[in-house]
């Protein structure tokens, strides 16, 4: 029989720095869970993204273990890194801050493309090139 899952967590971590102060050890923590176990494997795996924040699921199981999931970095950080900007517009809509090529948003569309809501390429640059203009960032043609 499948272990009864207790927990959905999400967490946005520094890739190859988790420690177990905050977030990671509040948050595993309070589900009672052994940080050790989470930290250093996590830390193994997102090495070579050192300095990039990803995000992190971890499913808490009710037998206090868990299993854990690394998303990479979030669409945000990787357009932020394409335009060269250090953060999106206060004022989207009116305010620009920047440019991205739509082979830059493929790349992105590419990276992604297992966690976005798109049955193809063309629809997954099109949820890049929607984030990209809620940040201010113009998609060019």
């Amino acid at each position: 029989m499948a272990k009864k899952i207790i927990g959905n967590l999400k967490l946005r971590i520094p890739a190859g720095r988790a420690t177990a102060g905050p977030p990671v050890g509040s948050t595993l923590g309070q589900w009672g869970l052994n940080m050790m176990d989470f930290i250093n494997p996590f830390n193994e795996a997102t090495k070579d993204l050192m300095g990039k924040d990803v995000i992190v699921h971890i499913q808490v199981y009710e037998d206090r273990t868990f299993t854990w999931n690394c998303l990479g970095q979030p669409v945000d950080d990787l357009i932020r890194d394409a335009a060269k900007i250090q953060k999106g517009s206060g004022v989207p809509h009116t305010d620009k801050v920047g440019k991205i090529t739509r082979a830059q948003a493929e790349e992105i569309a590419k990276a992604k493309m297992d966690q976005l809501n798109a049955n193809d390429l063309d629809a997954a640059v099109k949820v890049i090139a929607g984030t990209a203009r809620s940040m201010g960032v113009e998609v060019e043609k």
